[in-house]
């Protein structure tokens, strides 16, 4: 047992110093381009705190009431009769009591606190990743059966339909979607962008329901079949919630892969997290920081959603 116990250390050991090697290695390879590391800049575009400018929405003329506490009350009276009010920081303001405004012009800024860039495209990543999941779910389920279906025409459009999305890029199939299909629809960046990746998820998981289905003893349909219930009955109640069991583990590798794959749409500008890390790029020039950030917000979902998979799993197999 210490011996065991003595071989695990030094591989503990090992383990330890690959990956000091490896912080070693890329301290290196930064400071021969003579990068500057700039970590300090990426966490505002996770909370960002500071001053907003705010604008006139039309012609007319300004207010001003200055507060007790710093600020002043900015209304711009319009010609209508109409108003429109802001509480602005009193020393930003770039307009007096009485002059005349246009629609544009700046009027001063305040202070906000607000969810950074990143934090916001993680946000739009999720809804992304989680709207095309569920869809692709829904339409994997009703591929996967019509894979085995003894009705021809019905087996061979489920068949011709999950050749055609595994045999092309994904990225493709966002292009095709969005400049074809979303332009004669009538369709949003967003909703073409989850489309896109519902119908390719739902091609992955079609074959992988089937696989589930088919791996299953057929004696159990027929026993089903036996005791009075009809195929759609059976497939629900006996052989799905079997199928699906089995096949968990792959679902939730393939659901893992579409929140990577939901990086592809910034192609199509929507902002991502990924989109939004490059227009971070844009503004800070900290390319290493944002991307190795973006990297670790990914990999947090992945993990988080892996572990999810892994609790299923053991509950299942517990009350299985």
């Amino acid at each position: 047992m210490q011996y065991l116990k003595a071989g695990s250390a030094r591989w503990h050991l090992l383990t330890v110093l690959l990956l000091a090697a490896l912080g070693w290695g890329l301290a290196v390879a930064t400071q021969r381009i003579n990068y500057q590391w700039t970590w300090y800049r990426v966490p505002q575009y996770f909370i960002y705190r500071g001053p907003v400018d705010q604008f006139a929405e039309g012609n007319g003329e300004a207010r001003i009431m200055l507060e007790g506490d710093g600020t002043a009350r900015v209304t711009v009276r319009y010609p209508d009769g109409g108003q429109s009010s802001l509480t602005l920081a009193a020393d930003s303001l770039t307009v007096a009591d009485g002059d005349l405004v246009r629609e544009g012009d700046k009027l001063g800024s305040r202070r906000v606190v607000r969810q950074g860039l990143l934090v916001q495209g993680l946000v739009v990543t999720l809804q992304l990743s989680a709207l095309s999941g569920l869809l692709g779910l829904l339409i994997g389920l009703v591929s996967g059966l019509g894979r085995i279906a003894d009705n021809p025409t019905v087996r061979t459009l489920s068949t011709f339909y999950i050749e055609i999305i595994r045999g092309t890029p994904l990225l493709v199939q966002i292009f095709i979607f969005y400049f074809f299909i979303g332009t004669v629809l009538d369709l949003s960046r967003f909703t073409a962008g989850v489309l896109a990746l519902a119908l390719f998820a739902g091609a992955y998981v079609g074959e992988i329901v089937r696989a589930g289905i088919q791996s299953l003893d057929r004696g159990q349909m027929e026993a089903a079949r036996s005791l009075g219930m009809n195929y759609l009955l059976a497939m629900v109640l006996i052989i799905l919630p079997q199928a699906l069991r089995r096949v968990l583990p792959a679902l939730a590798g393939q659901f893992i892969s579409l929140i990577k794959d939901s990086s592809l749409v910034s192609v199509i500008a929507i902002t991502d997290l990924t989109k939004a890390g490059r227009e971070v790029i844009t503004n800070t020039f900290a390319t290493f920081e944002i991307w190795f950030t973006v990297a670790a917000m990914y990999l947090l979902l992945t993990f988080t959603l892996s572990l999810f998979a892994k609790y299923l799993e053991r509950r299942f197999a517990i009350s299985g």
